[in-house]
């Protein structure tokens, strides 16, 4: 089993949405929950700010095997194309955004560059092949909060006063 990872795992979706849209749901971090497609992130702590920044700090309750409280900082902001946090152990979680027409090319990152001594552990644990199964879904989840089902067309009309039906 390799002992380096030389690699940052990444996963791609265009989601229907432009790219405020996209960065204004990443940037809420009580939004993070219902993004969250590994089944890890179970909720964010209260006392979070409203609106992440440069240097904001913020919390989530997580359950791998056992539940913890996990505090993150923002790394990288730049507003509305990228934004990024890390936590204690060093590696970063990214999300850069590209304005392609009226859509968003999202790009979710894990990166584990900064953490050389954590690479056998993160090939030893598979890591990188589970965060990309759970990243992939994450992007799903953040597909359908910024454009629900475009394919179910719009929503019936409610029925005029008086009709029961």
């Amino acid at each position: 089993m390799p002992s380096a990872l030389p690699y940052v795992v990444a996963v791609e979706r265009l989601v229907a949405a432009d790219q405020q849209t996209v960065f204004d749901l990443l940037a809420d971090p009580a939004q993070h929950p219902l993004l969250d497609g590994s089944g890890s992130v179970v909720s964010a702590e209260p006392d979070n700010p409203t609106r992440l920044s440069r240097g904001a700090r913020f919390a989530m309750t997580m359950r791998i095997g056992v539940a913890y409280r996990i505090t993150n900082t923002v790394v990288e902001f730049d507003e509305p194309r990228r934004i990024a946090w890390r936590h204690f152990a060093g590696h970063r979680w990214r999300y850069v955004l590209t304005a392609v027409g009226d859509q968003t090319l999202v790009r979710e990152e894990w990166d584990p560059t900064r953490v050389p001594h954590l690479w056998p552990w993160f090939a030893l644990s598979r890591f990188p092949a589970r965060n990309r199964t759970g990243m992939a879904a994450s992007l799903e989840r953040l597909a359908d909060l910024v454009a629900p089902d475009l394919s179910a067309g719009p929503p019936p009309s409610p029925a005029p006063a008086g009709d029961s039906g």
